[in-house]
């Protein structure tokens, strides 16, 4: 596979044109862009997903499709502003299985490979923003982040230090307290939405905790 080279001195709206040059994993032949974060360069939180979905992938943001709409409203039932984040995934291409005409491509979970591939966009968004608090959905994430041993099913809902608990803490600056929660789009696929769904906003409440004042 190509070698690809983030640009060092990139600000963000830089870095979300250059990585639609990215060429570091497989993943780029089949989807429709790179889809960037999305957010205020200065925001005090971050927030990482796995991937673009189908309707991100068409529209080039994150968190526009169903999932993001579960996102949105788990955010207001923990009293979080999603105006004020940074919102990004681990990994910038649409990873899925072929579909019917017409049919919504249906997703696959990234390997090590691809999220290793494309970390170094991931660093890059972390060294812009510089957030104090880090917001991690799902296990994808989560190992993007924390390294292959991370398991959401175990660390969700825990204001955990940041960035003592990183693979390689002197990556991520400015970060202060990290904390993990389920994908919205396994609400989705829950037998129990309504349960899935309070679980994600108690998570997310940790959040408010950790970074209100005083």
């Amino acid at each position: 596979m190509e070698e690809y080279h983030v640009p060092e001195d990139a600000d963000l709206e830089q870095l979300r044109v250059a990585v639609q040059g990215c060429r570091g994993c497989e993943l780029y032949k089949d989807t429709t862009q790179a889809v960037f974060g999305v957010g205020v360069a200065a925001a005090r939180m971050l927030v990482v997903g796995e991937q673009p979905g189908d309707v991100e992938d068409r529209q080039g943001r994150p968190f526009v499709g169903p999932a993001g709409k579960v996102l949105d409203r788990a955010f207001d039932a923990a009293g979080l502003d999603r105006a004020g984040m940074y919102v990004t995934n681990a990994v910038k291409h649409f990873k899925h299985k072929p579909a019917a005409a017409g049919k919504r491509r249906i997703h696959q979970t990234p390997d090590r490979t691809e999220i290793v591939a494309c970390r170094p966009w991931l660093l890059a968004e972390f060294a812009r923003v510089r957030p104090s608090t880090v917001v991690v959905l799902g296990a994808t994430a989560g190992k993007a982040l924390l390294g292959p041993s991370f398991r959401v099913t175990r660390e969700h809902g825990k204001a955990l230090p940041w960035p003592d608990c990183a693979e390689r803490p002197e990556e991520f600056a400015g970060a202060g307290v990290l904390v993990a929660t389920i994908h919205p789009s396994a609400v989705l696929r829950a037998d129990d939405r309504e349960a899935a769904f309070a679980g994600m906003v108690e998570d997310l409440k940790v959040v408010s905790s950790a970074t209100a004042p005083g």
